[in-house]
């Protein structure tokens, strides 16, 4: 993947042709299990298979006809409000180069256009999601909870929450 400016770089609905790179992006980054990218197909496969269901909103980034990364929001359910950001994932050579931040900006002005008021992330405590918790934090997202040993022991589940208003 070459250099690409932040001009060239577009944000649009999920297509089904995505699906096979969009996994390979997940494996690529090497930062999540195979159960958790079988979870995110999941979840792009919902969106592919039933485009009038609204529990979760896909975008992709690309540039150049390729696919630098995505984002997987919804409603929280029983809330007034409260989305989650389910997935956020760019390409391994695409990361550092504003493709996270222009995914989440994208991704806090969808939620905020449909009545969005708060935006949640959660992630592990494990030392290779330092990077993951230093960006939302970048984001202007705070820590607002952390429970301990909750992936498996010595693994915190850590949840960032962002209000859009």
């Amino acid at each position: 993947m070459s250099a690409v400016q932040p001009e060239e770089r577009t944000i649009r609905g999920l297509r089904r042709e995505d699906r096979a790179p969009l996994r390979q992006l997940l494996q690529a980054t090497a930062m999540f299990t195979g159960e958790e990218v079988d979870i995110a197909l999941e979840l792009i496969d919902v969106v592919l298979e039933r485009p009038g269901q609204k529990d979760y909103l896909i975008r992709c980034c690309e540039a150049a006809g390729e696919v630098l990364g995505y984002y997987c929001i919804g409603p929280t359910p029983a809330t007034e409000g409260t989305f989650d950001l389910y997935w956020i994932a760019v390409a391994p050579a695409a990361q550092g180069s504003g493709v996270g931040r222009f995914l989440n900006g994208h991704a806090e002005n969808l939620a905020r256009g449909i009545g969005g008021r708060l935006l949640i992330a959660e992630t592990s405590s494990q030392g290779k999601y330092e990077p993951t918790r230093r960006f939302y934090l970048a984001q202007e997202y705070s820590e607002v909870a952390r429970i301990r040993d909750y992936y498996r022991s010595g693994d915190d589940l850590v949840v960032y929450g962002k209000y859009l208003t």
